[in-house]
This record gives structure tokens, sequence and C-alpha cells, in this order.
């Protein structure tokens, strides 16, 4: 397949498919049934042939074209606008997918702003790779719909359009279709073809429009069939209905006051980007995805249960509580026999690749139930969630440290690194003390003593031996996991390390006390309330964070001192966490000058990158981040709460 860029600058959608595209306005990844898993589509161009005076044709990526891009306000619909000023012509072009059908929607209105009549032909090299597959693709034209259709087994797309084909090729090379040569083959066991629309006759100062409609289904017989159905309603009439779709999902929320256009509209943005992050049955993925071979990190199109839980929690808050009910329905189905969740899953209830258990995940979606009951005081929700609350609990009670009373090692929120993490205790301490108050609730006194305790337990040695007074912070873990060199020259600096032996026999190395000052330790306090925000030992763990992880030349917060990952970068997530302390703690005017950081390095279409690039200032890496978003969200409604303008 070919190589996709790592950063995506728009996305749509409806939840059972998910399309992203690039400031040019081409398609790059369309993946359905689910919006993680298959990604379809290798390569889908569009230009236009019959320039007076050329040959050539001019394809909407290439570097001669000049773009506007943005969203068409309160909706997930996509305006690009391509302007070939020598020429006299401009091309704007929406993209959406119908709410209640599978169906990618790209509509062209070619624009001749000169003062001559044109006449072009509308050219597409369509490349599909099914189900990521390079084999066993075919592609064919369907006379009766005036069609083709790319299929693989259970998967096909059937393009189509309201103006008739003029010329095409079955199986044609990207140069082929370049050059016009497009002979008429009707099916050919390759993924591409080469279509050609025309003429288009546009007067001078005068319009021309296409519609394309690209319709999935299953097999080659689903995907005509789904182009039948949508053919028979007009662009405009698909138009008005997405706009009017999501134009109601937003009426859907909560109100908020903004005094800040701009704010405003991002926390539109998120909230649109929040359902096409939601799987139909559910699910949140984290991003969508851009490093499908694991070039640079280990994917994202995943749900992962942190990541998730934070993101229910601000969807519910922002008012949409069915939604969020839904997803923990679905979390419900993902659920270990031994009462804990794993690292990450399809969206289809599948274990996705995982490099071992993050206790946090656990604790956290049980953290995430109870702040939906405290918001809408559902006690049927209790009911329905309780077997999925007691078999988590019960498993967090036992996956204890007798010793230090804290969680027994698990991969850390980064997912690099093992040990007793501060961070996990957190979670599990706010997953615990929601669990207890859902036992209670139904009678089980036993049980929410149990939890309690062990909550607490957690809580005591976190606040009696937890704090590092040389840095002024909390530790950031307990028995860190090393390799053995790292053992040995901790060993020569005089580290407090040990080693000890599996059940294998194989040697385990550890650091007794991580030292590292993190911006996982705000999880102490926000959003778990560990620990209070007031405390001396909170407070000055929060000053130390900022001291040390501030980036340096465009500011923002970085996750710690050190940080390798892509290059070290700020991340929103942090900057925000950051904010969201200060608020609780009544230092106003730092907080609000992390939330209005995170404005400014926002996209201009409203989305939020995970991380900054800490020289450019633009996105580095993963665009738009789920988790960006919900932070977003829940920064704008503590603010609120704690009467800080926005």
């Amino acid at each position: 397949m070919e190589k996709k860029p790592y950063i995506t600058e728009a996305i749509i959608g409806n939840s059972n498919m998910l399309v992203s595209l690039t400031k040019d306005g081409q398609a790059q990844r369309i993946t359905w049934p689910n919006i993680d898993f298959p990604q379809h589509l290798n390569l889908f161009y569009t230009g236009i042939r019959g320039i007076e005076g050329s040959i050539k044709t001019f394809f909407l990526h290439e570097n001669v074209w000049r773009h506007q891009q943005a969203y068409i306000n309160g909706t997930n619909i996509l305006e690009t606008v391509s302007t070939l000023g020598e020429v006299g012509l401009s091309i704007r072009q929406h993209d959406f997918v119908v709410p209640d059908q599978d169906v990618y929607i790209r509509h062209f209105t070619f624009r001749n702003i000169s003062d001559y009549p044109q006449n072009l032909d509308f050219v597409i090299y369509s490349d599909f790779m099914i189900d990521e597959k390079r084999r066993y693709q075919t592609v064919m034209f369907d006379e009766e719909t005036d069609s083709f259709v790319h299929y693989h087994r259970e998967y096909g797309f059937a393009i189509g359009s309201d103006t008739n084909v003029k010329k095409y090729q079955c199986g044609a090379t990207f140069k082929e279709t370049n050059d016009g040569y497009l002979p008429g083959k009707r099916i050919a066991n390759r993924s591409s073809a080469g279509i050609e629309y025309g003429p288009i006759h546009i007067p001078a100062n005068g319009e021309h429009s296409i519609t394309l409609y690209i319709a999935a289904g299953a097999g080659s017989k689903g995907a005509l069939d789904s182009l039948k159905q949508v053919k028979r309603s007009s662009f405009d009439e698909l138009y008005n209905q997405t706009v009017k779709y999501w134009h109601d999902y937003l009426d859907q929320a909560n109100p908020v006051d903004f005094k800040d256009e701009r704010g405003k509209h991002i926390y539109e943005r998120s909230l649109l980007m929040f359902h096409l992050m939601n799987n139909k049955n559910g699910g949140f993925i984290a991003a969508p995805e851009v490093d499908e071979e694991y070039a640079y990190s280990g994917g994202y199109a995943y749900c992962w249960g942190r990541d998730a839980a934070y993101t229910a929690t601000a969807y519910a808050r922002a008012g949409y509580h069915e939604r969020v009910r839904h997803f923990f329905r679905f979390a419900s189905t993902l659920q270990e026999d031994n009462g804990s969740f794993e690292h990450r899953h399809y969206l289809d209830g599948h274990l996705a690749p995982s490099w071992g258990l993050q206790i946090d995940e656990t604790g956290s979606i049980l953290w995430g139930m109870h702040q939906y009951y405290l918001l809408t005081n559902d006690d049927s929700f209790i009911e329905e969630m309780w077997p999925t609350v007691e078999k988590g609990a019960d498993f967090l009670t036992k996956f204890i440290d007798p010793v230090t009373h804290l969680p027994l090692p698990s991969m850390d929120i980064w997912e690099k690194r093992e040990a007793e993490h501060f961070y996990s205790a957190a979670a599990v301490y706010g997953g615990l003390k929601g669990a207890a108050e859902f036992a209670a609730q139904l009678g089980f006194s036993d049980k929410a003593q149990r939890y309690i305790k062990t909550a607490e337990a957690m809580k005591k040695t976190i606040l009696q031996i937890g704090y590092n007074e040389t840095s002024g912070s909390f530790f950031r873990a307990f028995h860190l996991r090393l390799d053995e060199p790292a053992y040995q020259n901790k060993k020569a600096q005089g580290k407090d390390v040990a080693m000890e032996y599996d059940s294998k026999g194989y040697p385990v190395y550890r650091q007794i006390r991580d030292d590292v000052i993190d911006i996982c330790l705000l999880g102490l306090q926000v959003p778990f309330d560990m620990i209070d925000a007031n405390d001396p030992k909170m407070k000055q763990t929060a000053a130390t964070i900022d001291r040390l992880c501030r980036s340096k030349i465009i500011g923002g917060i970085e996750r710690f001192p050190g940080d390798i990952y892509i290059s070290g970068d700020p991340w929103i997530i942090a900057t925000l966490w950051l904010a969201i302390y200060y608020a609780r703690i009544n230092q106003q005017l730092e907080a609000k000058k992390l939330y209005n950081w995170v404005i400014d390095h926002a996209t201009e279409l409203g989305l939020l990158a995970e991380q900054i690039d800490k020289v450019t200032g633009r996105p580095a890496w993963v665009l738009p981040l789920t988790w960006s978003h919900a932070m977003f969200i829940l920064t704008v409604l503590e603010f609120k709460e704690k009467g800080i303008e926005v």
C-alpha cells in the first residue's frame, strides 16, 4: 500500500466509516465497517484535463494548485477550495459521509473565473487495496449503473456519479490515467481504475458541478445496492440532510457561554470529532490511524480503556449521556475473566496488539463509570454495570503489593516502563472509591468497606513515603524494572536497587524509587482526587513539573524531562492537565495562559494534535488525538465551574 502521510489534516465519517483527508482535499484512508479496521484505500486522485494549450492532467494534489480548507460551520462536512489562478479555474469540493448510509459523497463545483468558456474533463484515478491486501483485488465496470466496483471477499466499494462516464479502463495505471489512455477494459484482477467524466462545458464566469458517490457494501452486490439507494436522492437532499444531522447533534450538548469565538469553535469541533471517533458499537479509538507500519509508534486506531474513560467523562459532562452509556456497555464486553481490562482492543472486541497489562486501564474504566453515575444519578446504570464493577474491583483489591500496598508492577501510562506507578495507583484509587459507592448503594457494605480500605492504604503509602524532598515532587513509581546494564549503572551510582527472580528463574532488576518528574503525577489529584489539590506536597509537585517540563522555545508542557518520543515535544494533554490543576488551586492567570496556548496551537480546522513541535509550533504527531479533545472539553467545563472566563 502507498505510504500514507503521518499528519491527517481532516476527518469525516458517520461512526461506521471514517475518512482521512489531507490539506489538498485528497482522501488518504477509508476505514469501514468499523472506524479502526480494515482500511481499504490506496490512492484516490482527482484532477482535470482540457486546459487550453495543455495536454497535461492537473491533479488536485499537485503543487500547482492553491488550497483553502474549512469545515462547514457546525458540521463534519469538509470544504476544500483549489484554485489554478493562471488558467482561471477554481474547484470547490465538499466531502462528507451520509449519516445513515455508508456512502462517501464528493461534490465538485468547477468555477470558471476567466472571461472565456472552458471545456474540461474530470479525471479520477481510483486504487482500492481492500482489506489492506495487495492480492486478490478486482475492479469492474457495471454498465447498468455506469459505475465501477472494487471488491474483495466481503467488502465492496462502488464508485458512481450523477454524470455519465466518458472513458475508462479497469486496471489502468496512474500513468495511463494521467496520459488519458483509457481504452475501455471492463474488468481486471487489479486494484486500480482510470475514469474520465465529461466534457464539462463551463461558460465564462459560470459553474458546473459533479457529484461522486463512493458506496460501501457487502461484496460487489452490496456495494452496487448501496450506490443505487443513495442515488435516489439528489446531492442537495443529501447535503441538507447531513447538515441537519450535525446541527441536531450539536444541539444535544449542554450550553456553554463562550466569550472567545476561537475557543467555542474548538469546543464544538471536539464534540463533532468525538462522534467520528465513536464507533457504532460504542467504542472510542484514540485517533485515526497514521502509522500502520508501526514505524514510529505502536499504532493509534485502537480502543484504550484509559483514553476512552477520559473521553467518555468529557462526553458525558458535555451532555451526551446515552452515547456514553453505550460505550460502557461495549467496555463491559472487553473485561477479562479475572476482572481486569487488558491494554487495548479492536472495536470488534478482540484483543489488539499489546505490550502488557496496564492496571490504570481497569481503574480508569471503573472511575469513568462512577463519574457517569455522578452526572446522571441513574440507579439503573449501577444495577446494569454492577457485575462489571464488582469483578473489576475484586481484581484490583487482589492486585496489590502486600508491602507497599500499591498495585503490583504493570506498564505505565506512557507504556514504556514496568513499576508500581503512582499514577496507576491514583487511577486504581479512583476506580475503587467509585466501586465502593456502587457497592454501598446496592447493599454490599462488606465489599464497599474492602474497596475503601484498599484505596486508603494506597493513599497512605504515597503520602507517608512517596514524596521526594530532594526534588520537590512525589516519586513517579516504586520498583521500576531495569535491564541489566541500567541496573549495573544505577548500582554504581549508589542508587537503591534490587534484584529478584521470577517464577521461571529469570533475574528481574529494579530501582526501588523512580524519581523522574512527570506530568502524570498530576493524576494524583486530576482527575482521581487521591491527594487534595491544596496539599503542600501536591502544590510543590505541580510547581516542579511546571519548572522542569515547560518547553523552552514555544512553551507548552512536555511529559517529562528527557522524553524522546517523536522529538520530546509539548503535549496538548500535558498542558491542559496543568491548566486544570491550576484552576483548582485558584491560580487562574496561569491556568488561562496554558489554555490559551492550546487554542493558539490548534489547527485552522480546530483540531488538536497529540504533540506540538517544540521549534516550529506545528502538529508533530497524530492529528486529531481524541484524548487531547477530551482534555480540552474537561478544561473548559472546569473553568466554567471555577468562574474562569472562556
